[in-house]
């Protein structure tokens, strides 16, 4: 097989693509591929960081374009959408961390309008005080490629790979995903990595302490 340049930085097609070379944990594993499979995704990844930028353009002109006395649900519309954007950032390849500041910043620009016009509303305070602090909660994962690429609306992973994704990724990534899930779906994802543990392999004897560590977090 010829060397292949993998990313130091990919995106999210190129890392699932990785996640599933000659990987028997999962149920189609990629077999027998070449320089030009993985020339592909990495072109797919570059597409979708091009596609991303040029529409992170047009939200920061609208930004930019506000009026001082904005319709509130114009305002709210924008921070949604900067909020999809900080997400899909964190999918991406190559450095998004300015990009990710960036609209760090005009979020908040956004929040200090909306504090300003709920000043005196003690449950309007309260509330924005929450949101707040589950927008933190919820970048934080996003720092996690693994969240990101969970949460993309167009998720690569798809719902009989997941129990693979979760034995082989980095304890890291694994651990910040596995929030995600409430209890019931943890008990069924537990179900299924013992079902592909107990078909054997070795990649299945190296991941068995996964399935411990998730039992007990």
């Amino acid at each position: 097989m010829a060397v292949v340049p993998f990313s130091e930085r990919p995106g999210r097609h190129e890392r699932h693509f990785r996640r599933k070379l000659d990987n028997d944990l999962f149920p189609r594993p990629i077999r027998e591929w070449s320089e030009d499979d993985l020339l592909e995704v990495q072109r797919l990844d570059h597409e979708e960081l091009i596609a991303f930028l040029q529409s992170l353009r047009g939200v920061v002109q609208k930004a930019v374009n506000l009026k001082p006395n904005e319709e509130t649900q114009v305002i709210l519309d924008l921070k949604a959408e900067l909020e999809q954007h900080y997400e899909q950032a964190c999918s991406l390849a190559d450095r998004q961390e300015g990009n990710k500041q960036a609209i760090r910043q005009l979020v908040e620009v956004i929040m200090n309008v909306i504090r300003r016009n709920a000043a005196g509303d003690a449950l309007a305070e309260q509330e924005l005080a929450e949101e707040e602090l589950a927008r933190r909660t919820h970048f934080e994962l996003l720092e996690h490629a693994l969240v990101a690429d969970l949460l993309h609306p167009d998720s690569l992973i798809q719902a009989d790979e997941l129990a693979a994704v979760l034995l082989t990724d980095e304890e890291s990534q694994v651990l910040a995903a596995w929030e995600l899930f409430d209890e019931a779906q943890r008990e069924l994802l537990l179900e299924d990595m013992q079902a592909i543990l107990a078909a054997g392999g070795d990649d299945a004897v190296s991941a068995g302490g996964r399935l411990t560590l998730l039992q007990n977090a």
